[in-house]
């Protein structure tokens, strides 16, 4: 008997049952939403092995014969490989009529900066641009400097955060804020900052912040003594320093009635992925003292959508 290769090995059944429900959104979610980013590749795998067809590929033709589902579109996205997906939320969010800069933050801040690079050559060889390029506006909004100033980082990514330097950098946020006397940060600084940090370095740094100061860098981001910039960067933060809280928000506001907002919530599924739906769960009882999946059956009517849901977060 000839071996199986690793990639199909125990994911035959389910690629089985996904097969036969290619045209049928609400039982591909049953089947695909809780599953992991690892195992979703292991699926597609499996997939193509067994019926010689891409299984992205193959939803793409179920989402194109039905544009406005956004469970189709959801699915789509859910079975991408990051970098692809992460391409297609940029383009989109770049071609809105008013560019979308949180779903770029989200992009650039939940990405390590060598998962960024496969993201724009994702985003090249799909739509033929330069995604940094794209980013560049006139007059320049305060959100693309930031995205820049992430784009264009380059020290630090491949060593381990430094204490030493989160703490310096901790001090120099500081006096960014205080210098002045307006209330207003000195962006130079900020900017100079995020452009050679790493992710996991910025988000030391703010630890550090907090532990010396004795509240979060964003409770000196008082709304009514910010600017624009300083708006801007309170959501670009609060990505960096506690993206399981950000998310747990993200999916809380968009379930709110009257109306759910499923562009929203697919938003917040897909940049909660990389989490994790147990970190997010915590972040949710934690923040709104209720369990997600309570909120997820009393917010959401009996739906093709809410049955993906259920299921993504644990529910049989």
């Amino acid at each position: 008997m000839a071996s199986r290769s690793p990639a199909t090995t125990g994911f035959e059944n389910v690629c089985r049952d996904i097969h036969g429900a290619c045209d049928e959104p609400r039982r591909l979610s049953r089947l695909l939403a809780r599953h992991s980013p690892s195992e979703r590749q292991q699926i597609k795998a499996a997939y193509r092995a067994m019926f010689g067809e891409d299984l992205v590929a193959r939803l793409q033709k179920t989402l194109a014969a039905d544009q406005d589902n956004e469970l189709c579109n959801l699915l789509y996205l859910w079975m991408l490989d990051p970098s692809e997906r992460d391409a297609i939320m940029a383009r989109d969010a770049i071609k809105s009529a008013a560019t979308d800069y949180r779903v770029l933050v989200e992009i650039f801040t939940r990405r390590k900066q060598e998962q960024l690079f496969f993201t724009k050559q994702a985003y090249l060889a799909r739509f033929k641009k330069n995604l940094e390029h794209d980013l560049v506006t006139e007059p320049s909004h305060p959100y693309q400097r930031l995205l820049v100033a992430l784009a264009t980082s380059h020290k630090s990514h491949h060593d381990e955060p430094s204490r030493h330097i989160a703490n310096c950098d901790a001090r120099r946020l500081y006096d960014a804020k205080n210098a002045s006397g307006t209330g207003l940060v000195d962006e130079a600084t900020v900017l100079e900052m995020f452009s050679k940090r790493s992710i996991p370095q910025l988000r030391l740094a703010f630890c550090s912040y907090k532990h010396i100061y004795g509240h979060d860098f964003t409770k000196t981001l008082k709304k009514n003594l910010c600017g624009e910039f300083e708006e801007s960067l309170r959501v670009v933060l609060k990505c960096i320093y506690s993206p399981s809280k950000y998310y747990c928000k993200l999916l809380q506001r968009s379930m709110q009635p009257p109306r759910t907002n499923k562009k929203l919530v697919t938003r917040a599924i897909l940049g909660s992925d990389d989490i994790g739906v147990d970190e997010i769960k915590l972040a949710f009882k934690n923040n709104f003292g209720r369990n997600l999946e309570d909120f997820i059956h009393e917010s959401l009517p009996q739906s093709d959508y809410k049955d993906f849901l259920w299921m993504w977060q644990g529910g049989q």
